[in-house]
């Protein structure tokens, strides 16, 4: 083999997993298509990771690079291709060349579905977020916009509102929430403002977001409202395309379904983050990072010693 373990994928998960790999002595390799970090890098500041009152997203990342890094072979820029079953474990093709291993971990996280209108690109981490409960403290006593219709983009209202953002809009395209009516309701009562039948066509601002612009497609009015922060809140795609590839079991959503041990349903191969669904947070994707690596020991002749 050349390494015991790979580790596909370089947000917290797979740092966190190499971390553990190593002190269970597995050599390790991580592979990333990008930098590593993921959807952190996203994030202006993280203050609910414990040891950090703040931090901006990218200088965590560079901290956990920089630990992780001492233990494991990163491999940035060079995205995994295909995964096979092997005599050895398993056979990795990526871009570059192939590897085989003894086990895998799959950290592929999940990208943010985008509202795909000029201005977004140009004011993520200016305005732009894509998750409340990571930047929503930011915007207290400030006027945001949520978009989309589910429940994620009402009970993120509901939380801005909570943290006493001055104004909160939800908008949706729709004539009706997608959403339970027990969001609805608490969201109404909490006076967020819903503007149904209306689309954001662009987001503006200088340094930072300060206005938007709405169609309404009832009416075919256009109107441009000034806020200081747009949340979207479309849903998430999870990156399981070399999942699918290897026949792992995914729920009705397209995460990877593991066991409490971080375990698929084929052997030697474990899933960590994001790609997991549930809680989507910096901490649950470390621990669960550091459950698979531990787990891997399993079919890999380590000793496992919890």
């Amino acid at each position: 083999m050349d390494y015991e373990l790979a580790i596909v994928g370089a947000g917290p998960a797979g740092f966190s997993a190499a971390i553990y790999a190593y002190r269970s002595g597995i050599s390790t390799v991580v592979f990333d298509r990008g930098s590593g970090g993921g959807l952190l890098q996203l994030a202006p500041n993280i203050e609910n990771y414990a040891g950090f009152v703040s931090i901006p997203g990218v200088d965590l990342v560079e901290k956990m690079k920089q630990h992780a890094s001492k233990y494991a072979d990163y491999h940035f820029y060079e995205e995994v291709k295909e995964i096979k079953p092997s005599s050895t474990g398993f056979m990795i093709a990526t871009e570059k060349t192939a590897y085989q291993v003894g086990a895998v971990i799959l950290c592929t996280g999940t990208e943010h579905k985008k509202l795909d209108i000029p201005g977004e690109s140009e004011f993520v981490g200016k305005g732009v977020s894509y998750c409340a409960t990571c930047d929503g403290f930011f915007f207290k006593g400030k006027r945001v916009v949520v978009v989309g219709g589910g429940n994620a983009a009402l009970m993120e209202s509901i939380f801005l509102k909570q943290l006493r953002c001055k104004e909160v809009y939800v908008i949706h395209r729709r004539d009706q929430f997608r959403a339970e009516k027990i969001y609805e309701d608490e969201a109404q009562e909490k006076g967020v403002h819903f503007l149904f039948n209306t689309i954001v066509e662009e987001i503006h601002g200088n340094e930072s977001v300060s206005s938007v612009d709405l169609f309404n497609l009832g009416t075919g009015k256009r109107s441009r409202l000034a806020i200081d922060g747009v949340f979207a809140s479309v849903g998430v795609l999870p990156q399981n395309k070399i999942a699918q590839s290897l026949q792992l079991k995914l729920d009705e959503n397209g995460y990877i379904i593991v066991d409490n041990a971080q375990r698929t349903n084929v052997r030697g191969v474990y899933a960590a983050g994001d790609i997991t669904g549930g809680l989507r947070q910096v901490v649950t994707a470390c621990a669960k990072g550091a459950v698979a690596a531990l787990s891997s020991t399993e079919v890999l002749g380590k000793k496992y010693p919890y």
